[in-house]
């Protein structure tokens, strides 16, 4: 190149500098899989497959883009004079705009968080998984490279263009000269070429790229060939390094259970192994073939809205689209793999997929496998369903609220903890009806905002003395799929955080002992007492409360809040608050505990004409308290507090 030309490409030359987080996580990046170098390859081979799917179904429509080659191919080759490794496809290709939000994408979405996540890992192979989940998988390439050059032209555009950085600081972008643009296949695609480091030199031999290539990428259907493509083109007996056939295609009897973690890690940009597999042909009304995965972690942005469908749309091994969210449930979108249509048309839109009757009985039959999948894992392997739903199950309790005609599955298949053995194990709601008391017609639950809070709830004490069964909700979901689910079996769902609820129909299976005698002489004797000062409270917290009654949910807490049957369960209402500015005009009931030592105290100090405003209201703040609700005046407070206890000194 002359110095003329070269000045005049410097001329048109963009520069843009990363931000300080970008420059930060790709130093990261480089450094933190050094253990596994050989990630990079599949990952660049891994997109120069999709830059092949989507053009083949863009050609579709039209034609003209693949005029010059119908055949799609990926080409991998070495120069060892220069130390460069270069990856080519002649796919679909990229333009300015394109290069610089697919290569900077990390910009975009999660920089920060995967910085953090990375600093929590505790080794190379946890940091390694996360490279996959924050879709950052070409930066891998600078494990090895200490610059690349993406080389780049969109099929049906003129303009060559190269993006080019060194991963620290910044990255330049100008249109490609002669010599850059030669390194295409033919008039589209990319070329990505990496000048190796020293430490990485073995990929610089042959047979290292074919054995990384035929280790992590045999099961990738676009052709894989090992030379530059006008060496590949001259040569007519050329054949692929990889298989070339579609995995889901194949017999599940032909295929090792490497091809199927290879495909996931290719599928998923993860590292880790799936913790389901479920491959299977649909035939009858509707034709398809799945093959589909449930990572072992879930994905940083699980609960992220803008999170996207993880799954691949074939047509008849024509890729279509992975944007299509109306092809699998919102509850599944931690599901990834490929759903392969016989029915389709291949011309069909994307547009008019989204709202197509086949994909909508496409999306019910996986919904309909994966649950009955799910199920058998729980009875097959109960550690492997215990880690699923830990990592997954807030998220599937989601199609509880909006898919009714799955509900029955999907209870089958939920776990929650309970009183039973301290909340220390899950349960099925099939394990909590089976032990259901005597006269006991409803399945009692009590929702938080975490297990420890909820374990500690006076609400419950009742019911743990009893030995009565109570669900410990924590997701926020379960508070919205609890108005949507009525019965389980027969069996209707009930708050012990709201209305009155009359434990003593239902059998204990303990026989009355002498102390529970005592106490009922005692309750009687206490009667009037009792009923004094529950009017006097009544008259100080009128403005507060709805009312106040004796609790037949409390044995050892002095006093809790309940809400009325008309009005919502307590940590609803909270939620409500929070996520829908909800106002409620509805007062809680107070109940408090006849038989604790502290009620009977302020019962007597009524009788003898003192004054238990102070003590009506500390008692109020105690139970917002537990509640986890906020004091109304904090200040009133303290000075109560204060001078109750320079009382009892």
């Amino acid at each position: 190149m002359s110095a003329q030309e070269k000045h005049k490409e410097e001329e048109q030359q963009e520069q843009q500098n990363f931000s300080a987080d970008v420059s930060r996580l790709l130093n990261i990046v480089a450094h933190a899989l050094y253990t596994n170098q050989d990630v990079f390859l599949r990952e660049l081979i891994s997109n120069a497959a999709d830059a092949c799917d989507r053009l083949r179904y863009d050609s579709i429509a039209s034609p003209d883009l693949i005029k010059d080659n119908p055949n799609f191919r990926i080409c991998t080759y070495k120069d060892s004079t220069n130390r460069t490794v270069t990856v080519v496809d002649n796919g679909v290709g990229m333009d300015k705009h394109e290069l610089i939000e697919n290569l900077g994408i990390i910009a975009k979405s999660g920089t920060a968080a995967l910085t953090e996540k990375m600093k929590e890992a505790g080794d190379d192979a946890d940091k390694l998984k996360l490279i996959g989940q924050f879709g950052v998988g070409f930066y891998a390439s600078f494990m090895v490279a200490h610059k690349i050059q993406v080389v780049s032209r969109k099929a049906g555009q003129d303009a060559i263009w190269l993006w080019e950085s060194d991963g620290k600081s910044n990255f330049i972008i100008r249109e490609a000269n002669e010599m850059e643009a030669a390194r295409l296949d033919g008039q589209r695609g990319t070329a990505i070429t990496l000048d190796i480091k020293d430490e990485a030199c073995e990929f610089l031999l042959d047979q290292k790229i074919q054995s990384t290539i035929k280790e992590y990428s045999d099961h990738i259907s676009v052709p894989i060939f090992l030379g530059a493509p006008t060496e590949v083109a001259k040569n007519k007996d050329a054949e692929p390094i990889n298989s070339t056939s579609a995995l889901w295609m194949r017999p599940k009897a032909d295929i090792s259970e490497k091809d199927y973690l290879d495909f996931y890690n290719h599928i998923s940009s993860n590292i880790d192994e799936p913790l389901m597999t479920s491959h299977w042909k649909a035939e009858g009304a509707i034709e398809f073939t799945s093959l589909l995965y449930i990572p072992t972690q879930k994905p940083w942005d699980l609960f992220d809205p803008g999170r996207k469908n993880s799954v691949k749309l074939y047509v008849r091994r024509i890729f279509i689209t992975d944007e299509i969210d109306s092809l699998m449930y919102p509850w599944l979108r931690f599901m990834r793999g490929v759903i392969d249509s016989e029915d389709l048309p291949l011309n069909i839109s994307r547009e008019t997929l989204q709202y197509n009757l086949t994909i909508e009985k496409i999306r019910s039959a996986v919904a309909r496998r994966i649950l009955g999948d799910l199920d058998k894992l729980s009875r097959n392997d109960p550690p492997a369903f215990t880690l699923f739903w830990g990592q997954f199950g807030s998220a599937l309790k989601e199609g509880l609220y909006d898919a009714p005609v799955h509900r029955e599955a999907l209870l089958k298949v939920c776990r929650f903890y309970s009183t039973y053995e301290d909340g220390e194990k899950f349960v099925t709601l099939a394990d909590y009806v089976s032990r259901m008391k005597g006269g006991q017609e409803e399945i009692y639950y009590i929702s938080g905002d975490s297990l420890k809070s909820i374990k500690n709830s006076p609400q419950a004490e009742g019911f743990k003395a009893r030995g009565i069964e109570v669900l410990y909700l924590t997701d926020t979901i379960d508070d919205f799929w609890l108005q949507s689910v009525l019965d389980y079996k027969g069996k209707t769902f009930k708050s012990i955080t709201k209305g009155d609820i009359d434990l003593d129909k239902i059998v204990s299976g303990d026989k009355p002992n002498d102390d529970d005698k005592e106490k009922s002489q005692n309750t009687e004797k206490n009667d009037e007492s009792i009923n004094t000062l529950i009017t006097t409270f009544q008259s100080i917290l009128e403005k507060h409360v709805h009312n106040i009654r004796p609790s037949k949910r409390l044995t050892e807490s002095a006093v809790c809040l309940v809400a009325p049957d008309e009005a919502v369960d307590m940590h609803m209402e909270q939620v409500l608050k929070v996520h829908q500015k909800y106002q409620s005009n509805t007062k809680p009931i107070l109940e408090i505990n006849t038989q604790h030592d502290l009620i009977k105290t302020l019962a007597q100090s009524c009788m003898d004409g003192n004054d238990v405003s102070d003590a009506a209201f500390l008692l109020l703040d105690q139970a917002k308290i537990i509640q986890g609700q906020s004091i109304d005046d904090m200040s009133a407070f303290a000075r109560r507090m204060s001078n109750f206890m320079n009382k009892a000194i």
